[in-house]
């Protein structure tokens, strides 16, 4: 079987990885955190996540049809380094939604004509109407790290996004658009264990590109870009709700948990909502670099 870009992947697990990162791998056992700052050393129980995720999932269909006879418009970007899980998490908030309200938004490169608008402007397009949802599967925030670490963008470039970024948010906000973050954020030994499981399984290679592989090369840079954004990005009117990823179970749990609780929508539960974990979820300062 062939695997996505000749094994680059792989190779670089023998040949390029740090010693410690290789080592957690090889010594991986299953169900187990291999990020040793994680405040978990296994997986949630199995049983224990699906009960709690029926019980958000039955929450999030009241959450919709608040919306959709309310007319209120709920924008929800997820953001995080590749592999942190977003595409997974955004599946677990809409497998009992009606899709006709609650779409996701996954651009692509942007066209020729798309980059010489202003920068915002393809996203716009996407907001939600009145009682729709809109997911951001990555958005505007492109320009503050992806776009930055492999020079799609100029400094000057960035700099302006950063001078407008919060001032456009913050139009979402006054206009009544209910805008909730996520940034998921997963660590190294993990990161690179789920691109290996994507490149030596043939439903799951399609999820590759050559972005991830030289991204693998670029950690340290992801790291100070990350930092940057969230720090100049995180405000009162428009919060990150940072997510740590390794376990995808709890990360799912957190990130459901904070659109609810963000929404006083009819009907809603606390009970059945729960409590954050505030060791997986919180402001920037979760973040595990």
């Amino acid at each position: 079987m062939s695997t996505p870009f000749d094994g680059a992947i792989t190779d670089y697990f023998k040949n390029e990885a740090p010693d410690e990162v290789r080592t957690r791998i090889k010594e991986a056992k299953k169900g187990r955190i291999l990020n040793p700052s994680y405040p978990y050393t296994e997986r949630q129980d199995r049983k224990d996540y699906e009960a709690h995720l029926a019980a958000l999932q039955i929450e999030l269909v009241k959450m919709q049809s608040w919306v959709k006879e309310s007319g209120a418009r709920v924008a929800v970007v997820f953001e995080g380094r590749d592999a942190a899980g977003k595409g997974g998490t955004i599946k677990r908030f809409r497998e009992n939604l009606n899709p006709r309200g609650a779409k996701v938004v996954a651009l692509s490169k942007p066209t020729d004509a798309e980059a010489s608008q202003w920068y915002f402007q393809r996203y716009i397009d996407h907001l939600p109407s009145g009682g729709q949802i809109t997911f951001f599967d990555r958005s505007w925030y492109n320009r503050g790290v992806v776009e930055h670490v492999f020079g799609f963008c100029t400094p000057e470039q960035r700099k302006h996004w950063f001078s407008q970024v919060v001032p456009f948010e913050q139009m979402l906000v006054d206009d009544g658009v209910k805008l909730v973050k996520l940034w998921l954020n997963v660590g190294r030994a993990e990161q690179l264990r789920r691109f290996m499981d994507r490149e030596g399984d043939p439903l799951k290679q399609w999820k590759l590109s050559w972005i991830d592989v030289e991204g693998l090369r670029k950690w340290d840079g992801y790291t100070a870009a990350i930092g940057e954004t969230l720090k100049k990005t995180h405000t009162d009117v428009t919060p990150w709700t940072v997510v740590r990823s390794d376990d995808k179970r709890r990360a799912r749990i957190a990130a459901i948990q904070t659109l609810l609780g963000q929404l006083d929508y009819t009907g809603k539960d606390a009970s059945a909502i729960g409590k954050m974990d505030p060791a997986i979820a919180g402001g920037p300062m979760v973040w595990d670099a």
